[in-house]
């Protein structure tokens, strides 16, 4: 079952080639899974393997080719017909002789694009210089462009029915990190409060289930949290501990993430400030934002508001968010930062997370949002402030 209209689908990829048409490409291979799913509805856990999606510029349907056995995969969750969907034999997987894309080289040279301008995603995690390497050695006449991000930047601005998969998983989220707050405690081992909140982000609510998120929860404690990407380990909490929860709930594969600190007994004064300074700047972005305001704008009514605190931070204060799968929920295209003059539209989503990370511990608060016709819509209402136990 399709978890978008037929027409939705054609509808992204009109968009899709109108933008390779401004670029002049003739031929977009899409191997990143979100972008996959997002043109035809594909959903496995098979990118470990090479699959993707071929779109023809003048063709009514892409092609998605794969592995033999996950072509079902695309027959139950594609809208694609039947001799859209082309699956190559096992003696590809992994074979140091032949490679998948030298199947798909002879799909393209079957639809006579073997002299046209061909692109790929060459920055997308699941293609490999050694894709590039052999499409381009099995098509000598071709013209070969960069074709990263195409996709990323149609589906920055969402659709209704987006909305409302994101907004259930901040429902979602919201559920998960109050078990997260329930589970953590002084002698509890961190793997137990970890479990309980997988179990939670899973289970979703009575009215819908969870999917499983692009990022394993991000739970780091104690010195851990004066770094962002760590996670759990299996020694218990402690007295004065500062705990970093980064959580998101996911919905047919859209997520809502949602970052929370929370401390544990006699935690160190400077933490209470730093998490009182990053809400304070949180609120003051939020302010602003409303279409026609610039991601660059965002930041910088941030960087305003924590100017006086004496507190420092040199990245990127959020970025572009929803559909993916692993090793991330972030679509790579407008990040709220000194530089990016993108223009916020109604139904861009954003994960506003203005972290910040001294030498042993950290404060990490965050807040999802859409823009909409006038200013924002919260995805989450879950207390924005540190969490004290």
């Amino acid at each position: 079952m399709l978890n978008f209209t037929v027409e939705e689908y054609k509808e992204r990829l009109e968009k899709t080639k109108k933008s390779m048409s401004e670029k002049g490409i003739d031929v977009l291979i899409v191997q990143d899974p979100a972008n996959m799913n997002y043109l035809t509805g594909f959903d496995g856990w098979s990118f470990y393997v090479h699959q993707g999606v071929i779109v023809f510029i003048d063709q009514e349907q892409p092609i998605w080719f794969g592995r033999g056995q996950d072509a079902n995969a695309a027959r139950l969750t594609t809208w694609l017909d039947e001799e859209n969907i082309r699956d190559y034999t096992d003696d590809y997987v992994q074979n140091p002789v032949k490679h998948p894309y030298e199947f798909v080289a002879d799909i393209i040279k079957e639809k006579g694009y073997d002299r046209k301008t061909i692109a790929t995603e060459m920055d997308a995690y699941y293609f490999t210089a050694k894709c590039q390497e052999r499409l381009e050695a099995s098509l000598p006449n071709a013209k070969f462009k960069d074709g990263n991000l195409i996709v990323n930047w149609v589906k920055i601005i969402k659709s209704d029915t987006e909305i409302e998969y994101m907004r259930r998983a901040g429902k979602i989220v919201e559920r998960a990190m109050q078990v997260a707050y329930d589970s953590i405690d002084i002698g509890v081992r961190q793997c137990d409060a970890a479990a309980n909140v997988f179990h939670a982000l899973i289970s979703g609510t009575e009215e819908y289930g969870g999917d499983y998120p692009a990022i394993i929860p991000l739970m780091p404690a104690g010195v851990r949290t004066s770094t962002p990407h760590l996670s759990w380990t299996d020694e218990p909490y402690k007295d004065g501990d500062t705990v970093i929860l980064e959580l998101a709930g996911n919905y047919k594969r859209y997520h809502c993430p949602l970052a929370r600190t929370l401390i544990l007994g006699n935690a160190p004064q400077k933490v209470k400030d730093l998490a009182a300074v990053v809400a304070e700047g949180i609120d003051a972005a939020l302010d602003i934002i409303k279409p026609g305001v610039t991601c660059e704008e965002v930041e910088r009514a941030w960087a305003k508001s924590i100017e006086k605190s004496g507190f420092i931070k040199d990245s990127r204060i959020g970025y572009s968010m929803g559909l993916n799968y692993p090793p991330d929920w972030g679509e790579h295209t407008a990040s709220l930062r000194p530089g990016d003059k993108t223009v916020l539209q109604p139904n861009m989503t954003f994960h506003m997370i203005p972290g910040i990370w001294l030498e042993d511990c950290g404060v990490d608060i965050s807040q999802s949002f859409r823009v909409t016709e006038t200013g924002v819509e919260l995805f989450t209402t879950y207390p924005r402030k540190l969490l004290v136990k």
